[in-house]
């Protein structure tokens, strides 16, 4: 199988940054979809694809969402030309029997009586993961992230997600970031304090 140069590794994981001011540039719809198109190859469990994401760019839409934020993290995203509300669908497995076709009982997994705790841990876990994917596509096409949490997630579901069905997961600003403004590189744990081979 081939592997990525390290440029690519440089530009996605290595010498990517989280950034936290933007320049006034903006992200149009189409690299969005790109994106999204991207991502939504990831693996997840029974191909679940539970994550949703609400691509906030409108100054309506960032209205609704700013009061749900902490102070510093308002500024910054008042800043960027997109946040990502990435969330997850509770009932994602509505669509299990289009997305895990081979197996038409996987719904069963996760729907009906004592499966709840089951389909939401599914949700949550495999969205998160998909928001990681997320950002990895956002960073492989052009863009710079700022992952957050630091917001009120009940403020968020009301405002935007008030059916109930879907929950927001995280929030990650989406632009060209000001690289002027970054802060210093904090370490990363090494490999013989993070991992066992076993």
């Amino acid at each position: 199988m081939a592997s990525l140069s390290d440029d690519a590794l440089d530009l996605i994981f290595r010498k990517a940054r989280t950034h936290n001011t933007w320049l006034p540039k903006a992200v149009p719809d189409d690299l969005l979809r790109r994106i999204y198109e991207v991502a939504k190859w990831g693996p997840t469990s029974a191909n679940s694809s539970p994550m949703r994401v609400v691509f906030v760019k409108s100054d309506a839409a960032k209205a609704k969402l700013l009061p749900a934020l902490s102070a510093a993290n308002a500024v910054k995203t008042q800043a960027a030309p997109v946040c990502a509300i990435v969330a997850y669908d509770t009932q994602f497995y509505e669509f299990v029997p289009r997305l895990f076709a081979h197996q038409p009982d996987a719904i069963t997994w996760f729907k009906g009586p004592g499966k709840e705790q089951a389909a939401a841990i599914t949700a949550f876990r495999n969205g998160t993961l998909q928001g990681a994917y997320l950002m990895v596509a956002a960073r492989a096409l052009g863009l710079d992230c700022g992952p957050m949490s630091g917001f009120d997630n009940a403020k968020v579901d009301s405002a935007f997600f008030a059916d109930g069905r879907w929950k927001s997961n995280f929030l990650c600003n989406l632009g060209y970031g000001d690289a002027g403004k970054l802060f210093a590189r904090n370490p990363r744990l090494p490999f013989e304090e993070a991992c066992a081979i076993i």
